[in-house]
Formats: C-alpha cells, sequence, structure tokens
C-alpha cells in the first residue's frame, strides 16, 4: 500500500505541475487582444475593447450553443472563425482578381488563381501586431471583407436562418452585431496570422483553409505518431500487469445472505431518496431536450410545424440539454457519495439530515436558476452585464451565470463537509479500510474543489485563456476526480455486501486512480490543440491523452470482474441489474470513451474532425455512455441497499436497461457517426468551412442519416421512461412481496 500511495502522490503531483506550467505558457503566448485594429491607410477599423464586447455580446446570445469558435461549440450553425476566414478570403480573391486582370477569382486559370492565393496568403498571415501600441495594421481590402462580413452576420442574427437553427432577432443591435464581427474577426485573425517569428498560426494552423495555406503543422503529424507509439507501449505494460501480476479480490468469504437486510437506514440516508427522484426527472427532461435540439437541425426554426423557436430557440435547448446531463450525473453521484456515509462510520452524525436536506434546496435553487436565467438571457431580457452574473455565459458545459456558478461550488463544499464528518471518524478504527478510506476523501475533496477553476476567468478574459480553465472543469472534474470517486462508491458498496476485502478493494482502487489520473490529467491538453495554445499543449496533450485510453483498453477484466461478482452467492442476484449496469459502464469506456474517443483525439484527427458530429459520437458515448450509465448505476444501487429485501420488477428493467444501451449504440452508427466521417472527408477536401456549411450539411444524403436518428433517440427515449417509471416505482409505491433473509432467497 506504501508503494502505491506514493506512486499515486507523484503522479498527482507531477501530472499538476506540468498542466499548470502548460498554463503559464499558454497565458504568456495567447493570441493578443489588440487595442484597435488600423487600416494602413489611417482609418480605425476596430476600436478599444470592442474585440472583448464583441465576445461577450456572442455569450450572452448562447456562445458556444450557436456554433462554435476554434472548433468548440455546437454543430449545427457554422464554426464562425473558419466561416469568417473562409468569407474573408474568398471576398480578398476577389478583389485582387478584379484590379489585377478585371475577372472574377473563379474566371481565372490555374497559374493565375495560384499567384492570387499566394498573394492572399502573404497577406494574411504576416503579423502585423506591434505590442508596443496594441494595433493590429491591416490592408484596407480586409476593412472591405469585413465590412461585406458584416452585412452577412446582420442579416443571419436579425433575420433568423433556419438552416443554423438561429431564429429571428438572435441578435440585432447594429452596435453590438459590429461587435460580434470584430470578435469573428479576431479569431479568424488569430487562426491565420504566424505567431511571432514562427511559420505557424497561433490556432497551428486550425481551422483547415487550404486558401490562406492553413494546413496541419509537421508537429501535429509528427505528434500524432509518438502518440500512437505512446498508446500501444501502454497497453503493452498494462497486458503485462493484468496477466502477471493482478490478482482477484477474494469472494470465498462472502456471507451466505445478504447483510443488509434487517439493516436500519439513518434519517439521512432515508433523505437520499427525493435527489434520486430529481436525478429521474432531470434524466427525461434532458431527453426531451435533446429530441428537440436535434430536431431543430432538420427543421430550424419548429417542431413539426410548431413554431417553438419563438419561446424555446436552439440555443437554449441545446444548453439546456448539455447542461441537464451534467446536473443529473452529478447529483446520483454526490447522492450516491451521501448514502454511503452513515454506512462508513456506522452511524448517524448530528444534523446530518438537516445538511442533506439543505444542500438539496441549494441544488434545486441552482439548477432552476440558472435554467431560468439562460432562457433570460438569449431572449435579451437582461439588461448590462447581468448576462454573465445570472445568464448564459455562453461556453458549453459552463453555461450557467457567474451566481449560479458560486453557489454550485459552495454546494459542493457542504457536500464535501458532510462527507468528511462521516469519513474522517471513521479513520480511527479503520483497520484495512483505511487506505479506502483516504481515497474515498480525497476524490471528494478533489470533486469540491475542482470545480474552483470554473470561477478563474472574468467577462473580458482572452478566449485562449478561458478554454485553459474551463477544461479544467469538463475534463480534470468529471473524467478526472468522479472516476476515481466512483471507483471507490463501488468498492465500498461492495465491501459493505463483504463480497470483497477493503485492503484488496483500496489496493485495486488506488491503482486505478493512478492508471486514469496517469493520462487524464495532462490529458486535458488534447481539449487545447487548436485553441489558440502554443505546441507545448498539442505536444504533451497527444501523448497522455493516448495513455488515457489505456486502461479502458483492458476493461474487459472490470466487466468479468462484476460478472463473477453476481454468481459468487445465490443472494447476489438480487444485484444482478445493478451490476449489469456496471457492466455496461466497462462497454461504454471502451467504445464511447476508448474507440471513438481515440478517433478524434490524435492531433491530425481532431485538426478535420474537431467540432464535426465526429465529436459528438466521443461526447455521448463517454458523457452518456459512461459516466450516466455509472450514475443510474449508482442509483440502483442505493435504491436496492434501502431496500434489500424487495422484489425488483424483473421485466421492466431488464427492458429498460437493453432499450436504452441499444438506442445509443443505434444513434450513433446509423446517424451521427456517418455524418461525422463524411464531414471529415469534406473538411480534409475543401476546407473546415465547407463541412460545416448549410451547402454540405443540407444536402440530401445529410439530412437522410440526421432523420435515420429518430430511430436510435426512439428507442432510447421508450427505454429512459422504462426506467424512470421502474425507480419511481421503487422510490413511491409500497412493495407487495417481501423475500426471507436467507441464502435460499425463499418467498413468503
Amino acid at each position: 500500500m506504501k508503494k502505491l500511495w506514493t506512486i499515486f502522490i507523484a503522479i498527482f503531483v507531477c501530472s499538476f505541475a506540468i498542466l499548470l506550467w502548460i498554463g503559464t505558457e499558454i497565458f504568456r503566448e495567447a493570441p493578443p487582444i489588440p487595442n484597435q485594429v488600423v487600416t494602413t491607410d489611417g482609418k480605425v477599423l476596430i476600436d478599444a475593447d470592442e474585440v472583448s464586447k464583441g465576445q461577450n455580446v456572442w455569450q450572452a446570445m448562447g456562445g458556444m450553443q450557436v456554433g462554435s469558435v476554434w472548433g468548440h461549440g455546437s454543430y449545427v450553425a457554422p464554426d464562425w472563425t473558419a466561416d469568417y476566414l473562409h468569407r474573408e478570403s474568398v471576398f480578398i480573391l476577389d478583389e485582387f482578381s478584379k484590379t489585377t486582370y478585371s475577372k472574377d477569382y473563379k474566371s481565372l486559370n490555374s497559374e493565375q488563381q495560384a499567384t492570387m492565393r499566394q498573394r492572399l496568403q502573404d497577406l494574411l498571415r504576416k503579423n502585423t501586431y506591434d505590442p508596443a501600441t496594441g494595433k493590429i495594421t491591416v490592408d484596407p481590402v480586409r476593412a472591405k471583407a469585413f465590412e461585406e462580413n458584416l452585412k452577412y452576420y446582420t442579416d443571419i442574427f436579425s433575420n433568423g436562418k433556419k438552416e443554423f437553427a438561429i431564429q429571428r432577432d438572435a441578435q440585432s443591435d447594429p452596435v453590438k452585431l459590429r461587435q460580434m464581427t470584430s470578435f469573428f474577426f479576431w479569431t479568424a485573425w488569430g487562426s491565420a496570422t504566424n505567431r511571432p517569428n514562427q511559420t505557424i498560426s497561433y490556432t497551428s494552423n486550425f481551422p483547415s483553409e487550404p486558401l490562406v495555406g492553413n494546413v496541419p503543422t509537421s508537429s501535429t503529424i509528427v505528434w500524432t505518431g509518438v502518440s500512437v507509439i505512446a498508446l500501444l507501449a501502454g497497453i503493452g505494460g498494462m497486458v503485462w500487469y493484468y496477466v502477471g501480476l493482478r490478482q482477484e479480490a477474494p469472494t470465498d468469504d462472502a456471507p451466505n445472505s445478504d447483510p443488509l437486510i434487517g439493516a436500519d437506514l439513518t434519517p439521512s440516508q432515508k433523505a437520499t431518496v427525493k435527489y434520486f427522484l430529481i436525478v429521474t426527472l432531470l434524466f427525461l427532461l434532458q431527453i426531451i431536450m435533446g429530441i428537440i435540439t436535434a430536431h431543430y437541425g432538420v427543421e430550424g426554426h419548429g417542431l413539426y410545424g410548431i413554431p417553438l423557436a419563438e419561446y424555446l430557440p436552439y440555443v437554449v435547448t441545446r444548453t439546456w440539454h448539455t447542461q441537464l446531463g451534467i446536473f443529473w450525473i452529478a447529483t446520483a453521484w454526490l447522492a450516491a457519495g451521501l448514502f454511503v456515509g452513515p454506512f462508513i462510520c456506522g452511524y448517524e452524525p448530528k444534523h446530518q439530515k438537516l445538511g442533506v436536506d439543505a444542500l438539496f434546496g441549494a441544488l434545486l435553487v441552482v439548477v432552476l436558476g440558472s435554467m431560468g436565467g439562460q432562457w433570460l438571457s438569449v431572449m435579451h431580457k437582461l439588461n448590462g452585464d447581468m448576462w454573465f452574473w445570472f445568464g448564459h455565459q455562453g461556453y458549453e458545459y459552463v453555461d450557467l451565470g457567474r451566481i449560479w456558478q458560486i453557489a454550485l461550488f459552495v454546494g459542493l463544499l457542504l457536500w464535501l463537509f458532510l462527507i468528511a464528518r462521516t469519513a474522517v471518524p471513521a479513520l480511527k478504527n479503520a483497520g484495512e479500510s483505511k487506505s479506502l478510506l483516504y481515497l474515498y476523501l480525497f476524490s471528494t475533496a478533489g470533486i469540491a474543489l475542482f470545480y474552483a477553476p470554473g470561477l478563474f476567468w472574468g467577462m473580458k478574459s482572452n478566449i485562449a485563456v478561458v478554454e485553459y480553465w474551463r477544461w479544467w472543469v469538463v475534463h480534470l472534474w468529471v473524467e478526472g476526480f468522479f472516476e476515481v470517486f466512483a471507483t471507490v462508491v463501488i468498492a465500498f458498496l461492495f465491501a459493505k455486501l463483504n463480497v470483497i476485502n477493503p485492503k484488496t478493494a483500496a489496493q485495486a482502487s488506488l491503482l486505478s486512480g493512478a492508471t486514469y489520473l496517469t493520462g487524464g490529467i495532462i490529458g486535458t491538453c488534447h481539449h487545447l490543440y487548436f485553441s489558440g495554445t502554443p505546441t507545448v499543449s498539442l505536444a504533451f496533450g497527444s501523448v497522455f491523452s493516448a495513455l488515457e485510453i489505456v486502461p479502458l483498453a483492458l476493461v474487459g477484466f472490470e466487466a468479468w470482474e462484476n460478472i463473477h461478482r453476481k454468481n459468487v452467492r445465490p443472494w447476489l442476484s438480487q444485484y444482478k441489474w445493478v451490476i449489469n449496469f456496471f457492466i455496461a459502464v466497462a462497454f461504454w469506456n471502451l467504445v464511447g470513451a476508448g474507440i471513438f474517443g481515440f478517433m478524434i483525439n490524435p492531433p491530425i484527427a481532431l485538426y478535420y474532425m474537431q467540432g464535426l458530429n465526429t465529436t459528438a459520437v466521443h461526447g455521448h458515448g463517454a458523457l452518456y455512455g459512461v459516466y450516466g450509465t455509472l450514475g443510474l448505476g449508482l442509483l440502483l444501487f442505493c435504491l436496492r441497499a434501502m431496500q434489500p429485501e424487495r422484489i425488483w420488477n424483473e421485466k421492466l428493467i431488464k427492458f429498460a436497461f437493453w432499450a436504452i444501451n441499444a438506442g445509443m449504440l443505434l444513434m450513433m452508427v446509423t446517424s451521427l457517426l456517418p455524418i461525422g466521417l463524411m464531414q471529415t472527408a469534406e473538411s480534409i477536401s475543401n476546407g473546415y468551412w465547407s463541412a460545416r456549411s448549410a451547402e454540405f450539411m443540407q444536402g440530401d444524403t445529410m439530412q437522410f442519416f440526421r432523420w435515420m436518428r429518430v430511430l436510435g433517440d426512439s428507442v432510447f427515449g421508450i427505454g429512459a421512461i422504462a426506467f424512470v417509471w421502474f425507480a419511481l416505482e421503487l422510490m413511491i409505491k409500497r412493495p407487495k412481496k417481501e423475500i426471507v433473509p436467507t441464502g435460499d432467497l425463499a418467498e413468503v
């Protein structure tokens, strides 16, 4: 145990040291926000603070939920960086061609076109930012292109565009439209302008745009190869460990009957039922929002003819869909921690139920308040800077206003306190469980404290800096500490059933945690390859994100262990469907997080795939497939522990389990994956802008595959309804049957 703790702590400290150092490089080399953008003939194109104000306009109206910037965001509307850059490039090429040859660009022969493209690249790739004055100097032709793009964006956001699911009056203020276009200009400027003394842009030549010479850098290609080598080496090491060193947890001493039968639940444990009730309802609401959001992709402004966008636009439904996923999954995990607490210390701490009830109320306020604030922000009903504090911050997965973020952080600290007051006293007489308890406290502290980076950026922060901290929350909070926490909680629950030995469970949990964090902490950088960050983030991110896949390649061992556990004693068949959900977690870890994750994570793949439907494949497979399924599994485990003698409706939960998982897989392979692969081919052939364009996405083939999603969504939705029905029956209805607490499970 001492060696494992040493390895675990060393990995934690060294990984965060590297991640923080990379952060300092990102802060130092982020694309500069200019004080002014002026033309060579002295005219001011963009005035002081206009770029930051434009970023705020974009955020308040939904930000990453209406298209994307630098590849991060939603998938129906364009990537505004790629869109602006392409439109600017085409406009300038036509201006050059008319001036030189009295023809538009498309009418020139190949040699003439090549000359014009080189002239364009010389113009756009030259870095004219002056650090002394904070000014960017541009040719007058770029100012003319800006005005043309301003007209285009004014029409889209004022009149709406159903192909992009942008509602009328999404933004119609002329001043704000100019500011937002200034922000789009700046993101495009950073994507094509070379870094000082380098031949690559601030975004490592992302997005793909052949007209301006935005092609993959040498680092993108080289580090892709290194990441594949790291993956193969890591898998080899893990196979050696599993085959040569790993020992099964002893199960011969498992009791002949369920030790939880006859155990009294404490008031705080009973109080967690309302958490699970909310989990099921939010799960159902998220699915409804997902159905509406997906349908906007084909109808744009309505739902089967109903003009829903006037009251509930796409940007709101997608915001709620992604945010509700985080909320219900996190709530399930938090509730599981609260439920396990009294089992750990063996008694009910004073006023524990009061704390559980208070936290529940706080979570409800955050959920309802943040959702209401986001709708008000998108519908332009918040004045001044209120959008930032109470409305929509515009950053995917952390969209909620700053006040709600602070409230959620305070709630997480309360949760940590409630967990700690059950775990700390237990350390005195923990025996073999002491290491498991320390790891439990570590993971709960990580969950509570590592939401704090969501507060580390301000209203005017450079988006490259925001992205660094945002992914601390999205990646580290969910994929790091929740992963370790879930491993420990499951170990505790099986240890409580006396199915596994606490010491062996602690060893396995420590090793699993160390393995996850080895790739998971520094692997955060794979989200930052092309977000205005230096090459160092690409180098570290590519290698360590590959190592994230290593433990997932062998999750079959984990699945086999769970299958073995449910056959150890006859009474464990009562936990069959709980364990089946844990087996499904292993499956989605391999497929959703592993296979589909590595499909897009290598730098050269992400260069062409980022922000396409291939990202959605990984997102659904990892977020719901792994963390959502685990949340449902924990919910079922706690409900089983609350009533271990109850007979479950086996047919209903069996149907729900298979329908949910089959529906998710169908949605991916019949719709999201084909669309994403066709987009990738288009991105490679013609540029990233084209793969996200209305002309490409609204084609007959694309529309066919979009409609094909109905099949998988319907199966998943029916399965989810069955699950909610099953869970509500357990929480609300009194049991009709009981079983005798003996090893043979005889019924009375």
